[in-house]
């Protein structure tokens, strides 16, 4: 049999908790002026339109398949970046995804489950 063959029976890939990512985007743009408040906006814009949720105003989320992909999407948030302010991009592993804890309104949530997403896989 040969390895064409074999990699095509061997059914769909599992992807491991320690493997696949998440990435957070967190940033601190100013926006006293006319232009630092168009641009903080386009920047926000841009997230979005590449798929990364909004978690918070300054917080943006997105699942990642690997490295691979995590690096991908540095390089277009780098080539993307506002002139003015600070931008963190995060990554951590799936499973450190599943232990956040989260207060709302004084109250501890529940864990939020993986989004949909991952079904695609």
């Amino acid at each position: 049999m040969s390895q064409a063959s074999r990699k095509a029976n061997s059914g769909p890939r599992h992807l491991s908790g320690y493997q696949i990512m998440w990435m957070l985007v967190t940033f601190d743009l100013p926006v006293e002026t006319q232009k630092q408040r168009a641009a903080a906006t386009k920047f926000r814009q841009f997230l979005l339109d590449i798929g990364f949720e909004m978690s918070q105003f300054s917080n943006y989320l997105r699942f990642c398949s690997g490295k691979e992909q995590f690096e991908s999407y540095v390089r277009q948030i780098e080539g993307a970046l506002p002139e003015w302010g600070d931008i963190y991009v995060f990554q951590f592993t799936d499973r450190q995804y599943e232990n956040i804890v989260r207060f709302s309104d004084q109250a501890r949530k529940k864990r939020r489950k993986n989004p949909d997403q991952l079904a695609l896989f």
